[in-house]
């Protein structure tokens, strides 16, 4: 079994969009990460610069890409799309390759700011090389809905090993 770990705390400079109101440490929260078998940090391409000097070597960066993202005027290029740094389990060669993007829309309605939708979720797990065995820890769960996706992800996953056996 192993750890692993997903932060998708306010961005840089972000936190007033938020109740709590409070920058997070990313120093500190990158090395509270290293000490998980596999982890991933969501941020925006804003922060890469300031967050990659504090990562180690073996780190890599995704990106989810927003087919339909907020315009907003007076920025240009639009913000669509978040890397996500990572660095995943040593990856089982009896496992499907996964890409290092994913095209996915943003989760809309009320109270929904930074929520990531369940295709994030699932596309996320694969990417980290998990399973259902493994104990997943969400460090800044917000809505829920990464925790949620990993239960249902494990059950899909339980599911389709009973169906082999």
């Amino acid at each position: 079994m192993n750890k692993i770990a997903y932060a998708d705390p306010p961005y840089i400079g972000m936190a007033n969009l938020y109740p709590e109101k409070q920058e997070v440490d990313h120093q500190e929260l990158i090395l509270n990460l290293e000490t998980y078998d596999a982890w991933a940090l969501s941020c925006y391409s804003n922060s890469l610069h300031i967050l990659l000097p504090m990562c180690k070597p073996d780190v890599r960066i995704a990106a989810w890409v927003k087919p339909f993202a907020s315009f907003k005027p007076n920025v240009n290029p639009a913000y669509a799309w978040e890397p996500v740094l990572f660095r995943p389990l040593p990856q089982a060669r009896d496992k499907p390759t996964v890409r290092d993007w994913i095209s996915a829309c943003i989760s809309t309605g009320k109270h929904m700011i930074g929520a990531k939708p369940a295709q994030f979720c699932f596309w996320l797990f694969q990417l980290l090389g998990a399973s259902p065995e493994d104990e997943f820890h969400d460090l800044f769960p917000g809505t829920g809905i990464v925790t949620l996706c990993w239960e249902s992800w494990k059950a899909m996953k339980q599911n389709k090993q009973m169906e082999l056996i």
